[in-house]
């Protein structure tokens, strides 16, 4: 197949996995989907593409806009969109970071192995179930007060390592360090705030989860030890976001486009995709409340972190969380917006612009970089890399559904010049909540992870499990394939559910 055909749209394969959808009379730029064949069918299944060519509509939007293989409808923007805005004639929007600002996901190594936990794990996501509040509405793991909310919001992890819940170790191995620079306290409303105060470290609900996992297969012997992974091993993967926070956030600055920017609202070609001018008040107002909710992220990851360590010492009857080695390996944001210097082609058509692709000069250039539902990618030797990992390139954690593998990849040589260096962000949904609870029941699910494949799950209702059914998502070794075929991002280890907590 070298075409497809999908909702009047017509794509053309110029490169293997790599599929462009030629510019029509209103995009500014052509739009790419990097998938497979199989991924690519489900992909024009819904309106995913609508919305990608709608992306490519977009005022100052760099070439190509781009769907990753786990893409999906999403609103505005699809999931597991990426799209870059000129940081002077473009945009940003909302719509495509998300509601869930910063939701990501962190992975926790141990020191114990498969051995080890087996004969534990009923008692072991019993105890992490009790120990991390779940679902929805409030309570943390902290019992947070709005100065403490305030302090959180401004410094990120940094505040978790003055307070006691992390170690300098754990800020470094963040991306960005675990802390948004640019965040701004003015700019988040108090209703935000208020949501936020009550859900310091929170799992909340949905597609989150915490999930004990062991290392299947080792991929890439020399960045696995560099990563400190290896066959048999225990680790824990956490995802989740904002919380309340985030979603109020993003609510209020889209109730401000609509108020301040009807005009610019109007000229897009759907109105969920809602964005601010660049360089307009509204816009830097949006970014710094946006950074603010990106530290609360990071910081309900870390307080989940503090409590998932407590819980194995407990379980092991360790001494304490530093004899089981349960170091953080990497945390990684994917709904997010940033300021990010990318080299670019200068466009040469009418509509001026610029290219991540072409044979014309390249230069430097400032960009609102989105991932909605993507994970960045930079290669080795990158220097927003971490000093740990800058040698062999950033760890990209893959999470699958509950009843297959995840991945850790590092970011791939290829990225830059691909993708903004970006890649996926999961295995993608295949169906919706509504569908999955029409066709799965969840106490069928939990029972049959338990009895086939030795899969505890425990969940706050029978419902969530049914919406986060295996059967629900893409096929997460497709998807990540893609990825590695491509050079965004390259196979290092896959990791297999033993018991997962899902809110």
């Amino acid at each position: 197949m070298t075409s497809f055909d999908a909702r009047g749209h017509h794509l053309t394969e110029v490169e293997p996995d790599v599929w462009e959808l030629a510019r029509d009379d209103e995009m500014r730029v052509p739009a790419r989907v990097l998938a497979s064949e199989a991924l690519l069918e489900q992909i024009g299944g819904d309106k995913t593409l609508d919305q990608l060519r709608n992306v490519a509509c977009m005022p100052g939007v760099v070439a190509p806009a781009l769907c990753m293989p786990d893409g999906h409808q999403g609103y505005g923007f699809p999931v597991g969109g990426v799209a870059a805005f000129d940081a002077e004639d473009g945009c940003i929007s909302p719509a495509g970071i998300g509601f869930d600002i910063n939701c990501g996901v962190r992975m926790v190594k141990t020191n114990l192995t498969y051995d080890d936990v087996r004969g534990h794990e009923e008692e072991l996501v019993d105890a992490l179930f009790d120990a991390v509040p779940c679902g929805l509405g409030g309570g943390g793991v902290h019992d947070g007060n709005h100065t403490d909310l305030d302090e959180a919001l401004e410094r990120g992890v940094d505040w978790c390592v003055e307070a006691g819940y992390a170690v300098r170790e754990d800020r470094l191995h963040c991306e960005d360090e675990g802390q948004r620079p640019d965040a701004d306290l003015d700019a988040v409303s108090k209703k935000a705030r208020d949501r936020g105060a009550s859900q310091m470290g929170s799992l909340g609900s949905g597609n989150h989860f915490l999930e004990v996992q062991r290392v299947t297969d080792v991929h890439d012997d020399e960045t696995a030890d560099a990563f400190g992974l290896a066959e048999d091993q225990i680790v824990v993967l956490i995802h989740c976001g904002s919380r309340g926070l985030g979603h109020q956030v993003c609510s209020d600055y889209l109730r401000r486009i609509e108020q301040e920017h009807p005009d610019f609202l109007e000229s897009l070609p759907d109105k969920d995709l809602a964005a601010a001018p660049a360089g307009s008040e509204l816009a830097e107002e949006y970014y710094g409340a946006m950074c603010a909710a990106i530290n609360f992220a990071w910081v309900n990851r870390q307080l989940i972190t503090h409590a998932v360590r407590e819980t194995f010492a407990d379980v092991f009857d360790a001494p304490d969380w530093e004899a089981l080695e349960m170091d953080l390996l990497y945390d990684v944001a994917h709904n997010i917006a940033k300021r990010e210097t990318h080299e670019v082609v200068a466009g040469e058509d009418d509509d001026g612009g610029y290219s991540l692709y072409g044979d014309g000069e390249r230069v430097d250039r400032e960009l609102f970089v989105h991932r909605k539902g993507a994970t960045r990618a930079f290669p080795a030797g990158h220097p927003d890399v971490p000093a740990a990992y800058r040698e062999v390139g950033q760890p990209v954690i893959i999470p699958g559904s509950m009843g297959a593998g995840s991945y850790v990849l590092k970011g791939g040589d290829g990225s830059l010049g691909r993708s903004f260096g970006s890649t996926a962000h999961g295995a993608g949904r295949l169906m919706s909540r509504t569908q999955a609870k029409d066709e799965y029941w969840g106490g069928d699910v939990q029972d049959d992870l338990r009895e086939d494949s030795d899969i505890y799950v425990k969940a706050a209702s029978g419902a969530t499990i049914a919406e986060e059914a295996p059967g629900v998502y893409k096929d997460v070794d497709d998807v990540v394939g893609v990825s590695d075929a491509l050079g965004i991002g390259d196979l290092v280890v896959r990791t297999y559910p033993v018991c997962n907590v899902k809110g």
